[in-house]
């Protein structure tokens, strides 16, 4: 293996962490943000890009980390090392509700396209790249943008999504529509297009969006059922302004006798 060799355990329900175990001189990366704890003797160390390329010149390493920056991602990512002999214990956490996914990439032909903030750690020596999205359409209306992450290596690497997470396994030529944003990653062979809902009363009175996304396969998808934008659009719905007293006959007064205090 060209990725260094790690063991994992993935702990909890809703909010999940994952658990990477470490034999010496083994090295787990992950996003700025994702450490949850870690057993003492692990070392860790902030650098340019994923490490993946450790002969790289100052150059290459800048030209690697300013490609995170185009999926929207940190300049920088954090290594946990273990530096004693004997086996030694990082977590890392879940940035919200949702499931981690375990994925070893010498099983998916070393290579994983995912949403652009679904990675959360791997095992030192995953390149995390950048994917571009070849059609125009694709790009400017399949919701992902002309750019994905690209995840290669032989090793393990964790991502997260929201909600519950299942996979698809495509047959060649099999077509899966979907909404944009509860795509979560899916390997190399599957073909990702968009297509136009159509209709007026679809367009203008179906609340899903212009347009949703076509997978075909051969290959498999990942697909989460509640997407972050999702989650966050109800958030500031019931966080801004008035709320809604769906089914309430006091309306307005309702909100002062529950404790809210707003009208």
């Amino acid at each position: 293996m060209r990725n260094h060799e790690i063991d994992y355990r993935i702990f909890g329900e809703e909010m999940q962490y994952v658990e990477v175990e470490l034999d010496y001189n083994e090295t787990a990366i992950a996003e700025p943000g994702a450490f949850m704890m870690m057993d003492d003797g692990v070392v860790m160390e902030t650098m340019f890009g994923d490490g993946s390329q450790q002969n790289n010149s100052i150059f290459g390493k800048l030209l690697n980390a300013g490609k995170r920056m185009l999926t929207g991602e940190s300049l920088f990512m954090t290594a946990f090392t273990n530096v004693n002999h004997g086996k030694r214990r990082v977590s890392f956490a879940s940035p919200y509700p949702g499931k981690i996914i375990p994925l070893d990439l010498s099983v998916y032909n070393n290579r994983i396209i995912c949403q652009k903030d679904s990675f959360l750690c791997a095992a030192k020596g995953v390149n995390v790249g950048i994917e571009f999205q070849r059609k125009l359409g694709t790009g400017l209306f399949g919701g992902e943008g002309f750019i994905m992450q690209k995840l290669e290596g032989d090793g393990m690497s964790f991502l997260h999504a929201g909600g519950h997470v299942f996979k698809r396994d495509l047959h060649p030529g099999e077509t899966l529509k979907i909404d944009t944003g509860c795509i979560v990653g899916f390997t190399s062979g599957v073909n990702y297009d968009i297509q136009f809902v159509g209709g007026i009363k679809n367009t203008l009175f179906g609340g899903e969006g212009l347009f949703f996304a076509t997978l075909t396969g051969p290959g498999t998808v990942w697909i989460q059922t509640l997407p972050i934008s999702r989650l966050a659009g109800r958030i500031l719905q019931y966080g801004v302004g008035p709320r809604k007293e769906e089914g309430s006959i006091l309306g307005g007064l309702g909100n002062i006798l529950d404790g809210d205090g707003r009208w």
